[in-house]
């Protein structure tokens, strides 16, 4: 692991997001966290009432990078040694683009702030974090705006046992178990065994052989409701990183739905690690 890029807002959860980067870094042994703000410039629409103000690019542009200055020197004395603290600025659509900007800094990891605080909800829900986690190739990890660094050795491996060897990415997951020296405790919530299918049996006995070395601890957990099990179980257990699958029509959409968690509040102070598909 080298490079770890952190996308800003300047927002007090972004702050946070890169102070738990650095962290990271020392652990992972990085040499780079580069603090990225992708900021939009506004194009005027021709028919729109000239009394609206318009935007100067220059002028976005060195906010932009005196807002990075700043961050930079705020955070100067938490950089671990032998790690550069670089800045980037560009014109783009974060979710858009940073795929591409990831690539092209040859990054291996990716470290957002979530707005919200610790409201579960929102930090999985219609946030950046969530269009970014679903956009890129990249492993992202997700920082609830309250949650402090510490080295990561337990991790939560939600998981519904569906299509184990097409879609799970074990290819980066067992690079960050081997970088993290992490245990791996795989979790699938159901709830009287209506979501346990015939074939679970067989996709554990796949998943097992794909993680062999990692010795996966493998846990059933009956709950209603799958986000707030995957919560308590992972606090119960002292998690350090909870690893999710983004994908659509799989566990990440439907344990998720606004539909099921607008009732609830989840304050966990736990960091979401998310692959890709």
């Amino acid at each position: 692991m080298k490079t770890i890029i952190v996308p800003t807002d300047f927002s007090t959860a972004a702050y946070n997001a890169a102070r738990y980067a650095l962290g990271l870094a020392g652990q992972m042994g990085a040499t780079r966290v580069v603090l990225y703000h992708a900021y939009e410039l506004v194009v005027p629409v021709p028919d729109m009432p000239s009394a609206i103000p318009m935007v100067d690019s220059k002028e976005l542009k060195k906010a932009s990078q005196e807002g990075l200055e700043k961050m930079r020197n705020e955070l100067v004395a938490e950089v671990p040694d032998n790690v550069i603290l670089e800045l980037k600025a560009e014109n783009h659509l974060l979710s858009a683009n940073i795929d591409g900007f990831c690539q092209d800094q040859q990054a291996d990891l990716i470290v957002m702030g979530t707005e919200g605080g610790s409201q579960f909800e929102e930090i999985l829900i219609g946030s950046n974090s969530v269009d970014v986690a679903k956009h890129t190739a990249c492993p992202v990890i997700i920082v609830p705006a309250d949650a402090v660094y510490r080295p990561i050795r337990k991790i939560v491996f939600a998981c519904d046992f569906k299509h184990i060897g097409e879609n799970t990415p074990i290819g980066p997951l067992k690079s960050l178990l081997s970088v993290f020296n992490a245990s791996l405790h795989v979790l699938n919530i159901d709830h009287s065994g209506k979501g346990l299918a015939g074939e679970t049996p067989m996709e554990s006995l796949l998943l097992d052989t794909l993680l062999e070395g990692y010795n996966p601890i493998y846990h059933f957990v009956d709950n209603e409701n799958v986000a707030n099990g995957i919560i308590e179980f992972s606090e119960k257990e002292g998690a350090d990183l909870i690893f999710i699958i983004p994908r659509k029509h799989g566990l990440f959409d439907g344990m998720f739905r606004r539909s099921r968690t607008t009732q609830l509040a989840f304050h966990s102070h736990i960091p979401l690690l998310a692959i890709h598909e």
